[in-house]
């Protein structure tokens, strides 16, 4: 239970009344994260606490709460002390009620949500609607001012923290690691990041680890192994660790003052020698050892049973609250334990004494503009495409690497903002394998550690970050765009997939956030997967997945996009969009192999504004009629594979009327009712048709399409072709074989579905099996790809 006001302690850090001040602060926060958790009336207790005042669902975690109120109210004093700009990013999953404590306490939640007045009448309402239907998460969510990190899942808090402390060199990021989330592997990964923290360009980010002893139901690995141990590793990581520890209020608020200034100090001196005497030896930062008992100052027995300090802390200590006298009885006894009439007026509103510690308005944590990027977020200096695109006089004439391409103009964007600093460029070591590598020219890879004279493109102050770390890299971006800032995330496409459970989170955070009038737009999320399944032919199986695509489409529609630009045009045209773009999580899968130009700028540009489209060069219609068959197709490799079927066709069967269909956006085959760029029926009819056949080429999975379409009138009709688990190390065509997506099955598909065609061209499937089974004997004999496949190129 907490300590008295008036105690002093020997070799005092803190003056008695500074003292008193941040321990009535932390009371007051303690409080109302009780109160949050527990009552939907009387939250004053000017009456006798009865089971009509407990919700009837008690939901909650309390167990960090403690620890999270005493950082918060630490923080205040070193904001306040000395008018340091600060953001906190809170790690421990459902923290919420400490959170939401402080920002009330600070008058910030309030400002943003005038009903939850700063009074009594706003706390009742703050302790009701928390946890509640109609009110707000029990985590730190997009709802929570102040926030850039939902607090949901666990291992994101510290690359979230580096990447809103790039750029921002005036910028403290507080970073609270719980227990839990200290033995994650997105985690574990992050604490590296240090060594891509420029000290004199960048902020500085202050890690908290909070070690209260335990998970849900199990000790943590981290506060069980000897303090010694712990050192070495956090040594070892490339930090100083100061500790604080011990279950005596007032002790601890002495020490995590003096730590706090310590860790501060030791900041400040690194960020000077770095930024005034040039110095160039890599930092190695502080950090605070947080050791307090798992729900703290909370029931130490409830029922006969350790609680406090126990894992039984970790949620709701008393649930019996409504039905059980004793529990009602303990609750009570809680609650008056933190003296609230000397923390609240009789009008409920804090008291002077409360409020002390708080810094001036702006400097807040709930207030911080950097935890509401779009405040912040400025155009990005995009410069015009004409400069980039490549001449294409007729389609299929030339031949281009589309990402090579698009690093040209990564390059001009890095130069264009190389005095601002808020455009990145991340991904897993594979940048240049990615054909990015013209970035460069305008800057280099961010590094901190040891140089060797072989090394190439490292630069103390680059933008470009490499870390073999996928969560690491999405963490970092996460961070930086939700601080106002604008990236791109390069990545193997099969490899993405190790960020499925991130994206997913900040897909919530963005259409949370989008119904929120106070959070401002910001940069969207912008991957760029490239190597991907139809060109891994030298990898093989395990770098073929084509299958984010899929997961991301099953996202809150107004939030996500994914667009296969079929050539280096498009991907300039697709790019400047989603670059320019706010609050979307937008995926552009393109290649870096040389791919075919079909397309001028101009073209390029009103296709990806259609979505999808017909090719009227490329197919066979007169004009008479519908066609025959429609060929369709999304994705570079399933274009080229459509249109040399195309041309098949038309050398087999000029009388057959085929129409070529080409979709940008995947989103156009959903209807409009189910996504804002979906097709109302009578356009899709239009483009596919209500009862001819169409045979579609798809860069991904093939169910995925029908998914997309099922609703359709003529899906019956419609036949897909894509990636089916066919691969290995072989040929670039052998990919397709194995699939059944190339030209000549193709051909095939046709011919099996198109009425009366099975029988009048009997010899032109055979001759297209034939090539099939030619081309698997060649490849065998020879290790490259049949000549007629090799040379093709498009004389339609």
């Amino acid at each position: 239970m907490p300590g008295t006001n008036s105690q002093t302690h020997k070799d005092s850090y803190l003056g008695d009344a500074e003292l008193a001040a941040l321990d009535a602060h932390w009371r007051a926060a303690n409080y109302l994260a009780v109160g949050q958790i527990y009552l939907m009336a009387n939250p004053l207790l000017t009456e006798p606490l009865l089971p009509e005042h407990i919700k009837p669902r008690l939901l909650g975690h309390w167990g960090t709460s403690p620890g999270l109120n005493l950082v918060h109210t630490h923080l205040n004093r070193v904001i306040k002390a000395r008018d340091q700009d600060t953001l906190c990013v809170w790690g421990p999953g459902h923290g919420g009620p400490a959170v939401l404590a402080n920002t009330w306490l600070e008058g910030t939640y309030s400002r943003t949500y005038p009903d939850i007045s700063r009074d009594a009448a706003g706390m009742g309402k703050l302790f009701r609607q928390f946890s509640f239907p109609g009110g707000v998460p029990s985590h730190v969510a997009p709802e929570t001012p102040g926030s850039i990190h939902e607090g949901g899942e666990l291992g994101y808090s510290l690359s979230h923290a580096y990447g809103a402390a790039l750029d921002n060199p005036g910028l403290l990021v507080a970073c609270v690691i719980g227990d839990g989330e200290a033995e994650t592997g997105p985690l574990a990964a992050s604490w590296h990041s240090n060594k891509f923290l420029d000290p004199v360009n960048d902020g500085a980010v202050l890690p908290i680890l909070h070690l209260n002893g335990y998970k849900i139901a199990n000790p943590s690995v981290l506060a069980r192994i000897p303090e010694s141990e712990l050192d070495d590793l956090m040594h070892g990581l490339g930090h100083e660790p100061i500790h604080v520890a011990g279950d005596d209020p007032l002790l601890v608020h002495q020490a995590m003052a003096r730590a706090m200034d310590t860790a501060l100090d030791r900041i400040a001196l690194i960020q000077r020698t770095a930024r005034e005497d040039g110095g160039a030896e890599r930092a190695h930062w502080p950090m605070i050892v947080l050791r307090t008992p798992k729900g703290w100052t909370g029931p130490a027995e409830v029922d006969g049973l350790p609680v406090e300090g126990t894992w039984r802390a970790h949620q709701v200590p008393l649930s019996g609250v409504r039905d059980n006298p004793e529990h009602l009885r303990q609750l009570e006894a809680w609650l008056r334990s933190y003296r609230p009439a000397e923390l609240f007026d009789e009008d409920g509103r804090p008291r002077d004494q409360v409020l002390e510690c708080l810094p001036d308005d702006e400097r807040r944590l709930g207030a911080s503009a950097h935890a509401n990027g779009g405040l912040l977020l400025r155009d990005l200096p995009i410069p015009a495409l004409e400069r980039y695109a490549v001449p294409v006089d007729k389609p299929g004439a030339t031949l281009h690497e589309p990402t090579r391409v698009l690093g040209d103009l990564v390059e001009t964007i890095m130069e264009n903002t190389a005095e601002r600093r808020d455009f990145r460029l991340v991904g897993p070591d594979e940048t240049a394998s990615n054909r990015l590598q013209s970035v460069y020219r305008a800057t280099g890879k961010a590094w901190q550690g040891e140089t060797l004279e072989v090394d190439e493109d490292l630069d103390r102050h680059g933008r470009v970050m490499e870390i073999l770390s996928e969560h690491t890299c999405q963490g970092w971006l996460e961070g930086y765009l939700l601080t106002g800032r604008h990236g791109l995330f390069s990545c193997y496409e099969a490899f993405v997939h190790i960020v499925d459970s991130m994206v997913n989170q900040h897909i919530k955070w963005l259409r949370v956030s989008r119904r929120l009038p106070w959070r401002r737009p910001i940069a969207s999320l912008n991957y760029l997967l490239t190597s991907h399944v139809w060109r891994q032919d030298n990898n093989g199986f395990s770098h073929q997945d084509p299958g984010f695509i899929d997961h991301v489409l099953n996202k809150s529609p107004e939030v996500v996009r994914v667009y296969l630009p079929p050539d280096t045009n498009t991907l300039l045209a697709v790019a400047d969009h989603v670059l320019r773009s706010r609050d979307y999580v937008n995926v552009v899968v393109a290649g870096k192999q040389p791919c075919f130009d079909w397309l001028t700028l101009d073209q390029a540009r009103a296709h990806c504004a259609r979505g999808a489209g017909v090719w009227q060069w490329a197919g066979t219609e007169d004009g008479a009629g519908e066609p025959d068959v429609v060929l369709a197709c999304a994705g570079d490799v399933p274009t080229m594979e459509v249109l040399a079927a195309a041309q098949l066709l038309r050398t087999h069967l000029p009388e057959l009327r085929v129409r070529v269909v080409n979709v940008v956006d995947l989103a156009r085959l959903l209807p409009k009712e189910e996504h804002p760029h979906g097709m109302h029926d009578a356009e899709y009819d239009a483009l596919f048709t209500r009862d001819r056949p169409v045979v579609f080429a798809y860069h991904g999975y093939p169910w995925l399409i029908h998914r997309l379409a099922y609703r359709r009138a003529g899906h019956a009709n419609l036949h897909v072709r894509g990636y089916k688990e066919e691969g290995t190390t072989t040929t670039p065509f052998d990919m397709v074989v194995r699939n059944d997506l190339d030209r000549y099955r193709l051909v095939m598909d046709v011919i099996d579905r198109v009425p009366g065609l099975a029988v009048r061209a009997a010899s032109v499937r055979q001759d297209m099996e034939d090539v099939r089974l030619r081309h698997h004997g060649w490849i065998r004999e020879h290790g490259v790809d049949l000549p007629e496949v090799a040379d093709w190129t498009w004389t339609g």
